[in-house]
C-alpha cells in the first residue's frame, strides 16, 4: 500500500474518491446544526432552555454532581450554572443536598419531577423525528441513513 492511499485526502482527486473531506465537514455540520434547530423545536412546549435541558440529562445521565463539576463539564462559568441550577430548583427539576465529601458544598440531584420532565423532551424528539423519518424516506433511504448514522458515531466515538 503506498503511503498516499493511507493518506486521507481532503480534496477530490478522482471520479472513485468522491467529494473532498472539506465539504462533507461542511455539509453535515450544516445539515446537523439544522437537525437539532428542528429537535430543540419539536419539544418546545416543555419550556425548557437548551442549558436547563443539558444539565438535567448530565444529572439524570451521569448521577448527582456539585455545581463547580456541572459547569466544568458544560464550559460555562459556576455564577452561570448557579443561575441554571436555580431556575430547575424552583421548578422541582433538582434538589440540593449536602456534599458528604466537603460539608461546604452542595450536591445536585435530579428528582423525579426533572426526570419526567427530561423523559417527555427526549420522547418528544423521537417521536418527531421518527414520524419524519418514517414520512419522507423508503426503505432504501432508511438503510442509507442506517448506514451514515453508523459512520458518524465512528466519527465521534474516535
Amino acid at each position: 500500500m503506498s503511503s498516499s492511499a493511507a493518506t486521507p485526502r481532503s480534496s477530490d482527486s478522482g471520479p472513485d474518491e468522491g467529494p473532498g473531506a472539506e465539504r462533507v465537514a461542511d455539509d453535515l455540520a450544516a445539515v446537523v446544526s439544522r437537525l437539532l434547530r428542528r429537535l430543540r423545536g419539536s419539544s418546545a412546549d416543555s419550556l425548557l432552555t437548551p442549558s436547563q435541558r443539558s444539565v438535567l440529562a448530565r444529572l439524570q445521565d451521569g448521577g448527582p454532581a456539585t455545581t463547580a463539576s456541572l459547569a466544568r463539564a458544560e464550559l460555562v462559568r459556576p455564577q452561570s450554572m448557579r443561575l441554571t441550577l436555580g431556575a430547575l430548583e424552583n421548578r422541582g427539576f433538582v434538589t440540593r443536598a449536602p456534599d458528604l465529601a466537603d460539608g461546604r458544598k452542595s450536591v445536585v440531584s435530579v428528582t423525579e419531577a426533572g426526570s419526567s420532565t427530561l423523559a417527555g423532551v427526549r420522547a418528544a424528539k423521537r417521536s418527531w423525528l421518527a414520524e419524519a423519518i418514517a414520512g419522507e424516506l423508503d426503505g432504501a433511504e432508511r438503510r442509507t441513513l442506517a448506514e451514515a448514522v453508523e459512520l458518524i458515531g465512528r466519527l465521534v466515538d474516535e
